[in-house]
């Protein structure tokens, strides 16, 4: 099992006048202890729900991540997940492989359909109703597979029209930066993760019941295509809750395990209490890290 970190907010103790030096330390850290994925929310807006107000500081996504390119060594780094509404497909791909090209092949895709209204009203993007979100989904999806094939030829979709989607340099990953598709939905939102994927993530914050549930829709959904489910790397997002002195650590490990047991094979913590002081990142990279490793 890997361990990734998600870095859901920015309003640590000096922020905004520390956030580039701090967030470069936080990045660093998680780096150096093992975690295998730092993602940051794809957000303009903080999200609310426990995590923040939507004043508070947020930074956006793809600058956020090559600016820690260019501190980290090994992990990968991504968006979770970024809505389809924001950016035009082709910018997006242009986007990713820029950060795998720069990051020395580390990037993922991290995507969905988009849900945060008020953040896309507020800041002028268009945010159409969900079936033509999905829609979206889809053709980008498409169209980023197309252009990390070096098929430049044009692209008519539905929704979007491409005459010439180069993309040149290609990405050093290969065949491409792994797509991920974050999504519980199990009609429609799965079905793309069986299709298009190469990675799933869904939440699990309370009872996991629900997560081995998604697995098996999307297996199914797998079975239905031909697709091998093996080949789809399971996530989930979830919370690390040790406490400050750690002792927690115990039932963070359990949890891993019960994980597993399920088929998940890369847990992500978010929103890490105190990440700013680097302990909990030290203190995962040296007993929870390695627990779980053989998993």
């Amino acid at each position: 099992m890997k361990i990734g970190l998600q870095i859901p907010r920015f309003d640590w103790p000096g922020s905004p006048q520390n956030l580039g030096a701090k967030f470069a330390e936080i990045g660093r850290t998680a780096d150096e202890v093992g975690f295998a994925s730092i993602w940051v929310m794809d957000h303009y807006f903080q999200i609310g729900g426990g995590i923040g107000n939507a004043e508070d500081p947020m930074l956006e996504g793809y600058s956020a991540l090559n600016f820690l390119a260019g501190v980290t060594k090994r992990a990968r780094l991504g968006t979770m997940v970024t809505g389809v509404n924001y950016r035009p497909p082709g910018f997006l791909v242009k986007q990713v492989t820029t950060l795998d090209v720069l990051s020395g092949g580390r990037a993922w895709l991290g995507i969905g359909a988009g849900w945060y209204e008020r953040e896309a009203v507020g800041l002028g993007m268009p945010f159409p109703p969900l079936k033509e979100r999905f829609e979206r989904l889809e053709e980008t999806l498409q169209i980023a597979k197309k252009m990390w094939s070096g098929d430049f030829s044009p692209y008519k979709g539905k929704h979007y029209h491409l005459a010439e989607p180069m993309n040149n340099p290609q990405p050093l990953t290969k065949p491409h930066p792994p797509i991920l598709i974050g999504t519980g939905g199990e009609k429609k939102g799965l079905r793309l993760v069986a299709q298009y994927a190469d990675a799933v993530n869904l939440f699990a914050f309370g009872d996991l019941t629900p997560i081995g549930q998604k697995l098996e829709v999307l297996k199914r959904h797998c079975d239905e295509l031909g697709r091998d489910y093996n080949q789809i790397e399971r996530t989930v997002l979830t919370s690390f809750n040790a406490g400050a002195d750690g002792a927690g650590v115990g039932e963070v490990i359990a949890t891993c395990r019960a994980l597993a047991r399920l088929g998940v094979q890369h847990v992500i913590f978010s929103a890490v209490p105190n990440v700013h002081d680097l302990t909990p990142l030290t203190l995962i990279g040296r007993e929870v890290i390695p627990a779980v490793a053989e998993l």
